[in-house]
């Protein structure tokens, strides 16, 4: 029943029995939601006391719900009930608390429909821009709004775009309007948008354009039950202006004294009735007809009044009561987002900050190891300089690299002697390792310590301790100090040598990769290969 009743037009014959049966049947079950609904249907039919007391009794039932949309819901309703009453004042009144229930609760459809509501009193007052405004926000960007509201939304922002003169914006609405309701069958909302369509004309001064679709509205509205006022008011003002476009002034005021008749029965007030009224005492004036003339002056004082007073309040209390505080609501909000992009900047520079101290601080690092990088490939080179002897010999290291082991004390050599090893073979293995380091023969791949110890007719074992004894350091390091010492020297006076590729070097000098040759250079001498390279080209400078 409920899905039937909402898609009926209000005002149908049926939709009063619909809701009438609805609450009788929620109220034999008990049902408090289902009732409370049953009170929101039966009021849409009713005039504005009955209506006044279904929405009361709405109110009273749901003093204790825990649903998010009362009570914003009731505010909302009574505003629409006063606003179809003509009452403005009231109207406001309840959509400003609706709003207000809406954001306690925060209700998206709610507060949406606040807004919208509060646009159409702002287009009452002649704020067409930004009534259009919202309606166009609500219309195009709130994914909470069904199908049959956005199409009311644009309809109205059709008639907003006319009012600003942005009239190719409104003609685009309005054609979609005609096509999209002729394809979905929808009677009613094809005649609304036709009727639009003739206000577009009468705007542009298309007066028959006007008037041939305002008949067929005229026609329809009027001979439907569920025909709003508006719909029937506007067409008999659209329908007037455009006969008095032509200067047809009889067909004008025929319709403008059929809008007073309806004036009088409904009490439907609005701004353009000022229009009708003058036109109407100007006409009489013209044809010297006193007691008429008289008549439509003493109408129109009495709705410029209603209008005065509807106007002078909606004008000062819409600033006070919403603009203001929407502003400063959107204030707060700018206010929070530039606190946090503040926030955020202060943490960014912070960051910012902390790595450019960072940096400064790594910068600074590595130029005084570049500093002491090259202070230590300089002394190298010139040590080398110094103390050119043999061939391609290298200084002892404690003159070279203060860090290194010291090389063997050939004095009370007999004390180095290892208790398992006779004086005759120590010294056996040191003429094989002098043999070794003189012919070079530390720079062939792959020499391991039982490879060297086979070549020299000992055994790992015994090779290991004289090493370690008499050169103070292990095989694997003694064999690295001997290939480094050479590069040392050789790279420092042999320009061609100095001119091949890292890895052709390493390989020369018997490592398997480039790599391990540069990691060797660095912990034997304490300076990057590529610092000691450059320190002989410019020192050679």
């Amino acid at each position: 029943m409920e899905k039937e009743f909402y898609s009926s037009r209000f005002g149908d014959v049926n939709s009063k029995s619909i809701a009438e049966s609805y609450l009788k049947k929620a109220k034999s079950e008990k049902n408090i939601t289902q009732i409370a609904e049953g009170y929101v249907m039966l009021h849409f039919d009713e005039n504005l006391p009955n209506a006044l007391k279904y929405l009361d009794s709405l109110q009273h039932i749901t003093r204790n719900s825990k649903e998010n949309i009362y009570p914003a819901r009731i505010y909302l309703l009574k505003g629409n009930l006063y606003f179809r009453n003509d009452n403005l004042q009231a109207a406001l009144n309840n959509y400003i608390l609706g709003l207000k229930y809406a954001k306690e609760k925060g209700n998206k459809r709610q507060i949406a429909m606040a807004h919208i509501s509060i646009a159409y009193l702002n287009n009452y007052i002649g704020k067409h821009a930004e009534t259009a405004k919202v309606l166009r926000h609500y219309a195009y960007d709130a994914d909470y709004m069904n199908q049959d509201e956005k199409n009311g939304l644009k309809l109205n922002l059709a008639d907003a775009y006319i009012e600003i003169n942005k009239m190719d914006s409104a003609y685009i609405l309005i054609k979609e309007g005609l096509l999209d309701s002729k394809k979905n069958k929808d009677v009613y909302r094809y005649h609304q948008n036709l009727g639009m369509l003739g206000y577009y004309h009468l705007h542009s001064k298309n007066y028959q354009k006007a008037i041939d679709g305002l008949l067929e509205c005229e026609k329809y509205f009027f001979t439907n039950n569920y025909a709003s006022k508006r719909n029937q008011h506007y067409t008999f003002l659209y329908l007037g202006k455009s006969y008095a476009g032509l200067n047809e002034k009889e067909k004008a005021v025929e319709y403008f004294r059929k809008i007073d008749s309806m004036v009088l029965k409904t009490n439907y007030i609005y701004p353009e009735l000022r229009d009708v009224y003058t036109y109407l005492i100007d006409y009489y004036k013209e044809n010297n007809d006193k007691e008429k003339q008289l008549y439509y002056v003493d109408r129109f004082l009495k709705v410029d009044h209603v209008l005065d007073t509807q106007f002078r309040y909606i004008s000062r209390e819409l600033p006070r009561r919403y603009d203001t505080p929407e502003l400063q609501q959107e204030k707060e909000s700018i206010t929070n987002e530039l606190t946090k992009r503040k926030s955020l900047f202060y943490i960014v520079l912070s960051l910012l900050l902390i790595s450019h101290l960072l940096f400064i601080n790594v910068y600074f690092k590595y130029k005084k190891s570049e500093k002491n990088y090259k202070k230590i490939a300089q002394d190298l080179i010139q040590s080398v300089n110094e103390n050119k002897i043999g061939k391609n010999k290298v200084p002892e290291a404690k003159e070279i690299l203060p860090e290194v082991s010291k090389l063997e004390n050939t004095e009370h050599s007999e004390d180095k002697t290892p208790r398992t090893i006779s004086e005759d073979i120590a010294q056996t293995i040191l003429k094989e390792l002098e043999i070794f380091e003189n012919k070079d023969q530390f720079l062939n791949k792959g020499i391991t310590l039982g490879s060297l110890a086979k070549k020299i007719k000992t055994n790992s074992k015994y090779l290991s301790e004289i090493i370690n004894t008499y050169k103070g350091k292990n095989f694997a390091t003694y064999l690295n100090d001997l290939r480094i010492d050479y590069a040392i020297n050789r790279l420092a006076n042999d320009k061609k040598f100095r001119s091949y590729k890292i890895p052709f070097i390493a390989e020369e000098l018997g490592y398997n990769n480039e790599q391990a040759f540069t990691l060797a250079f660095k912990k034997r001498t304490g300076t990057p290969l590529s610092i000691y390279l450059k320190e002989i080209e410019n020192m050679a400078q």
